[in-house]
């Protein structure tokens, strides 16, 4: 009797201890099939990298180191930045491309690089669209329209979370001043690849040529092409003023950069992770507006005492160039979607101008 009890009881406990076994494996299977969070506020260590362009002492950079320490800090350091500027993960293109593959986490790219992957998003460099004050120009940028066309950017793979500042663009030529659209006629102008900008040119007149941002000042020096355009911070911090002897203040499009993720690396990350990297980019965009504010002033005022041909469009010579600006944004904005969308920034640019 005692014999059979003992046997029962052994029995008994190698039966529960299975039993554990079993339910201990499908608790931890669950887990690892959803979120990589397990205890609220837990997950592994991540490591983001983070591309852009511009040198180290830009405000775009700036507002990188920002994100960074946002970042770092409110995760405790579980999730650290890897930062690469100055275009160490290959051409403005291949950062882009590199992101939509996910070799890449964040890239920070001018919109006019992202538009060949998402035509939509092209509508940020229409010319002569935004308001030509630098707030107000934020607020339709931060509005709902401009969260409409950072949604766009899905359709190419990324996820966009905010629109970050490089400044009005400027014209600079090379014994050719510029006053009204024709004077572009027989000018090589480089521009970024981008459909948009080489319309721009050729609806003004130009010879519109696409060239590599790293290729620029040489080409420029060499008369490969004869100007080019660019924000004040961008032309004095790659002194493209040396090899340029006419600069225009047009205000004629933007230097919006976007900062960009890869769609599914995003959605992936911890909820928690997620919000940081929000506002993250809300902190580093603020910073990057605030320090370029701060040193516009001073990059133009360089600019100009180099001594150069420096000068500034007057209001008639603005409303010639918005007129001849119209039809680019009706026949390279042309779809009903883009239209509807177009109108959109039409309407909350008149809202923001009549505040």
């Amino acid at each position: 009797m005692l014999k059979n009890k003992l046997t029962m009881s052994v029995f008994s406990v190698l039966l529960l201890l299975v039993l554990a076994a079993c339910g201990g494996g499908d608790t931890g299977s669950g887990e690892a099939q959803g979120s990589s969070e397990g205890e609220e506020g837990s997950y592994d260590p991540i490591t983001i990298t983070f591309s852009h362009n511009q040198p180290v002492d830009s405000p775009e950079h700036e507002g990188a180191l920002k994100f960074k320490e946002v970042v770092e800090e409110e995760t405790d350091g579980q999730v650290t930045v890897e930062l690469y500027p100055a275009l160490q993960l290959g051409s403005l293109r291949e950062q882009v491309e590199g992101t939509q593959l996910g070799e890449i986490d964040i890239t920070m790219q001018p919109t006019a690089v992202v538009s060949p992957f998402v035509d939509d998003i092209k509508a940020v460099d229409l010319p002569y669209l935004f308001p030509t004050e630098t707030e107000k120009m934020y607020q339709v940028l931060d509005s709902e329209v401009g969260d409409e066309l950072l949604g766009t950017l899905k359709q190419g793979g990324f996820e966009g979370l905010g629109f970050w500042p490089g400044g009005y663009k400027l014209f600079t030529t090379n014994g050719t001043e510029i006053h009204q659209p024709t004077d572009f006629e027989g000018v090589a102008m480089r521009t970024m690849e981008s459909p948009i900008l080489l319309a721009q040119y050729e609806e003004w007149g130009g010879n519109p040529i696409p060239v590599p941002y790293a290729e620029l000042y040489n080409s420029l020096q060499q008369g490969v092409v004869d100007g080019q355009e660019n924000p004040l911070q961008t032309i004095f911090l790659n002194n493209y003023h040396e090899v340029q002897d006419t600069i225009v203040e047009s205000h004629h499009g933007l230097m919006s950069y976007v900062l960009l993720t890869n769609q599914s690396w995003f959605n992936e990350l911890p909820s928690s992770v997620q919000e940081t990297i929000v506002a993250a980019e809300e902190a580093g965009r603020t910073t990057a507006r605030e320090t370029l504010a701060e040193t516009e002033d001073e990059y133009r005022q360089n600019i100009i005492d180099s001594g150069v041909n420096y000068y500034e469009l007057t209001d008639e010579e603005i409303s010639a160039f918005k007129e001849a600006s119209l039809p680019i944004h009706e026949e390279h904005y042309n779809t009903p979607e883009q239209q509807e969308l177009l109108q959109k920034i039409y309407d909350k640019v008149e809202e923001v101008n009549n505040q």
